[in-house]
């Protein structure tokens, strides 16, 4: 089983940083194959902010990128999401994702992030 704790979720404004943490510990016999970001605005599906396979390879979301840098801790387990330029539109809940190596995924409970123009 996998656990994810996030932190680092608030309200700020528009123009503005944040940077969300996610610390994941597991008791599987698996491990992980990747760990990142998603988040789901009202109204809205669930989509990719980006990911950070443990092969080194990442995936940044089209309205992200430039804004957003993903990093990983592979001995924490901890995937950090440093957020700057932060716009009205990235106001969502944002979930942390771990994959396992079979192709499971986990997710955390979300933490809120709130940008004001």
């Amino acid at each position: 089983q996998v656990q994810l704790v996030e932190s680092g979720g608030g309200s700020v404004q528009a123009g503005g940083s944040l940077r969300l943490s996610c610390a994941a510990s597991t008791t599987g016999r698996f491990g992980m194959s990747a760990m990142g970001w998603y988040r789901q605005a009202p109204g809205k599906q669930r989509e990719l902010v980006a990911i950070k396979a443990t092969s080194g390879s990442t995936t940044y979301g089209d309205s992200v990128k430039g804004r957003f840098t993903i990093s990983t801790n592979k001995i924490k387990d901890t995937v950090y999401l440093q957020m700057t330029r932060l716009k009205p539109e990235d106001t969502a809940v944002y979930y942390c994702n771990y994959k396992d190596w079979p192709g499971r995924d986990y997710w955390g409970p979300g933490t809120q992030v709130n940008v004001s123009s």
